[in-house]
């Protein structure tokens, strides 16, 4: 609440990658390589205000966690077709009025993920 003041949140991004997998690299690329203060042994802190020269000293588990989850869903899609295993998973989407995605030409869609 309140006006925005500079602060960053990286999981914020991260948590993205699956939808825009190149645009959040970027953001998370640039982080890392000119706010090194951002960056931990344990990966991105909670939090950064680079106009206030301020790094949040805390790297919250909750915000690791989503960034890993989303970076494996990236790569594999395995959370997500783990999720959509769940009966009541898909019973909701159903009822979102969600329908499975099928590619106009499957053959080449496949064929662009595995090169």
């Amino acid at each position: 609440m309140g006006p925005v003041d500079g602060t960053v949140v990286p999981s914020a991004s991260s948590g993205s990658l699956p939808f825009l997998p190149q645009p959040v690299m970027r953001v998370l690329r640039n982080i890392k390589d000119h706010y090194g203060a951002a960056w931990s042994q344990y990966g991105f802190v909670n939090a950064f205000n680079p106009l206030k020269h301020w790094y949040d000293r805390d790297v919250v588990g909750i915000d690791v966690g989503i960034t890993m989850l989303m970076a494996e869903n990236a790569r594999t899609g395995l959370v997500w077709d783990t999720f959509m295993k769940n009966p009541e998973a898909q019973r909701g989407m159903a009822r979102a009025g969600f329908k499975k995605y099928q590619p106009a030409d499957r053959d080449k869609s496949e064929a662009r993920l595995t090169k």
